[in-house]
């Protein structure tokens, strides 16, 4: 992916003022510049994820699902648990491992209690390529190396209360 624009201003901060003026300083001009900033910052890091996976041959999402099979009490799983715990469509936990499996990191075995289900297993070479990828990640501190500590627990915290507010889980 190549280098994100770099603007001599913060076009959310811009936005936040344009907005401001045109629905008044009662609008709700924050929350959409927090919204705003969340949805950017992930795209910043779900792009140096992707570059950082890229060069183990995955991308993000098949990492997310190497690392899911690798914390799993057995190393498998059926489609339906990974779409759930990815929180993907069951079409894309599909295709997700369809690519693994054709990469040979993961192995697609029958469920026995299930005959039209498949469990998907991580293989050695897909745990070598999860672990990979993970020292890079950590290496990079996950792209916000800029954040102290106290910082990194704060913004869990916030992100946490929209997620709850979301009702993303059941805290």
């Amino acid at each position: 992916m190549s280098e994100p624009v770099r603007l001599p201003f913060d076009p959310i901060e811009r936005a936040r003022e344009l907005w401001v003026r045109r629905w008044g300083e009662g609008s709700r001009a924050d929350a959409m510049a927090s919204a705003t900033s969340v949805m950017r910052v992930q795209q910043l890091l779900l792009a140096r994820f992707d570059a950082i996976a890229g060069r183990n041959g995955l991308t993000f999402a098949r990492y997310e699902c190497l690392v899911l099979l690798a914390f799993s009490r057995e190393g498998r799983l059926s489609m339906s648990k990974i779409g759930e715990r990815l929180m993907v469509h069951p079409t894309s936990a599909t295709n997700i491992v369809q690519r693994l499996v054709a990469q040979g990191l993961v192995e697609r075995v029958p469920n026995p209690h299930d005959r039209r289900g498949a469990f998907a297993v991580v293989t050695d070479a897909g745990r070598a390529a999860m672990e990979a990828v993970t020292a890079d990640l950590e290496a990079a501190d996950f792209g916000l190396s800029m954040l102290e500590p106290a910082q990194h627990d704060a913004l869990f915290s916030l992100l946490r209360e929209v997620r709850v507010g979301a009702r993303d889980f059941t805290p």
